[in-house]
């Protein structure tokens, strides 16, 4: 009886002691985000979100042009790695066993861990230097090599959760395997394909080593993807380095609307992870 009450209170001790652990894992994060929070809060404001940067001095000024050069880059990421990344990722799920399949496993795997700068070069190399000069598609290029790791990973592993009785169900009725592929096996895993995404997309929104060497900034509003072009994190790390107060006011605000736009891209994953 004795043993039977000290292995209880041995398993309340060990319960107690990961819940607290799990509490001071959060400690961190939420310090972060206060700093950043009140810090930031106060900068934002409507001409903040839609005026443009203005000379050393001046009063006012936001970051518009930041703005959308990140939703540039996102979406020359997105159109580079999504269709790649998906089609990769249903071809391991389905030749999983194959040698091609294999390579291409580990050249995912190894991909992963790259780090961002190192890809930033590689761009610089590919497409900066041939072209003479930096671009928002060359940062855009950057960008979707991070993400295109984790689209792949995430469309394998939710396709190989679908059972499959759906495809032999559809080729079974004499469905084409391409369409039963486009049409059967994708939409099934549709949700988890799309978390992938979602965190992708997380991921490469608060990278700046990468633009560095691609996209360089511009402190102007530009739409040419073949120019150079600004970024939030490129803003915040100009900003932050500046012997000007009032720029590293700006930095905090813009560090503040890129946190929070992350954070939501996360909450969102969870959210849709869950179906």
């Amino acid at each position: 009886m004795k043993s039977y009450h000290f292995r209880i209170l041995k398993s309340k001790i060990i319960s107690v002691f990961l819940t607290l652990f799990a509490i001071l894992s959060t400690v961190p994060f939420l310090l972060v985000l206060y700093f950043i929070i009140k810090n930031g809060i106060s900068v934002i404001n409507w001409e903040f979100l839609t005026s443009l940067p203005k000379p050393v001095g001046e009063p006012g000024g936001g970051i518009l042009n930041a703005i959308v050069g990140t939703t540039i880059l996102i979406i020359i990421a997105l159109i580079l790695a999504v269709p790649f990344g998906i089609f990769t990722g249903v071809f391991l799920a389905e030749k999983g066993d194959s040698k091609i399949a294999f390579l291409s496993r580990l050249v995912v795997e190894i991909l992963q861990g790259v780090p961002s700068i190192v890809v930033g070069i590689i761009v610089y190399l590919w497409i900066v230097k041939p072209m003479g000069h930096f671009s928002a598609l060359s940062g855009g290029v950057a960008l979707g090599i991070m993400m295109l790791p984790v689209v792949i990973k995430s469309t394998e592993e939710i396709l190989k959760l679908i059972p499959r009785e759906i495809k032999e169900a559809s080729l079974a009725l004499g469905v084409p395997y391409y369409k039963t592929i486009l049409k059967v096996v994708i939409p099934a895993g549709f949700s988890g394909i799309l978390t992938g995404i979602l965190a992708g997309t997380a991921r490469i929104a608060g990278e700046t080593a990468p633009l560095l060497f691609t996209a360089f900034g511009n402190p102007f509003l530009n739409f040419n993807i073949l120019k150079p072009i600004s970024a939030m994190p490129l803003l915040i790390f100009n900003y932050a380095v500046s012997p000007y107060e009032e720029w590293w006011a700006k930095a905090w605000g813009a560090s503040c609307i890129l946190v929070v736009f992350v954070l939501t891209l996360n909450i969102i994953t969870r959210l849709i992870s869950k179906r």
